[in-house]
Order: structure tokens, then sequence, then C-alpha cells
């Protein structure tokens, strides 16, 4: 099923994104298609508070933004749209597995390293489902607070 069946021309919405979830591994993930609610630090804090969380955001510019809670604080956050400059409450955290992959503070990011760094940090394995019917809860989120 594709969720362009149900949602038609609303499945890109940016107020009101739809929202596909799953599992991988010890990891839930959740794939937000036409918005930016992920990106919200109030939203990342919220969800990291107990546990981690990490956010790859992808668009057309072509850039990747990257952010990486844990217990309701911002740990590393920057964007590929010009040189890296990671921020963050400790932007250096996981400079071990950034560095290799030429993600350095200061240096314009290599295609697709961003990608490589969550698949390396976080054992996170971006694939195409097993199986074309894999049940996948999905809805659409509510617009964001001012």
């Amino acid at each position: 099923m594709d969720l362009s069946d149900d949602l038609g021309d609303d499945l890109l919405d940016d107020e009101e994104p739809a929202v596909t979830s799953g599992i991988d591994g010890s990891w839930t993930w959740a794939w937000e298609q036409g918005g930016v609610h992920g990106l919200d630090e109030r939203i990342l804090s919220h969800v990291s508070v107990g546990t981690e969380a990490v956010v790859l955001h992808y668009n057309e510019k072509p850039m990747h933004w990257f952010k990486y809670a844990v217990g309701g604080e911002i740990i590393v956050d920057f964007h590929t749209l010009q040189a890296i400059e990671p921020a963050g409450q400790d932007p250096a955290k996981l400079d071990d597995v950034m560095r290799p992959l030429g993600l350095i503070p200061g240096q314009v990011a290599p295609l697709h390293s961003v990608l490589a760094l969550v698949e390396n940090a976080f054992d996170i394995r971006l694939r195409q489902p097993d199986d074309v019917d894999d049940e996948r809860w999905s809805g659409r989120l509510l617009p964001l607070p001012d």
C-alpha cells in the first residue's frame, strides 16, 4: 500500500505531514514526509527523555540535517548546506565516528556521509522494507504549536 493512495495531494502537507513508523533492531523509527516536525527541538527534546533520539532530514537543496539528543538535551546538531559546524551540548561527542567519514568542522560534508554516520554511530540501517506488504503504522501529525 502506498500512502498516496490514502492521502493523495495531502501527503506532502508541511503543516500536518504524514508519518510512518517501524522498528529496526533496537531502534523505533519514524519517517516524516513533507514536514520538519522531527527537527523541532521541543519535540526532539521530549522524545529523547529517558532515551536517545536521532534525526536525519533530507531535502532537495540538497542537504542533510542531523540531530542527536539524549535525555532531553540536543547533543550534536549540524546540517550540510555549507561547511558543517556542529552545535549542541557536546558537539564533539561523535568526532571519532564523524572524522573518518569526512565530517570535519569547517569543511563541506562528502556526499552520503551523514547516512554513513547514522549507520556507523548508531547501527541504524536505512533500508527498504523486506516485503512490499510489510505492515507499517502511519498517521498525520498535528501542526506544530507556535
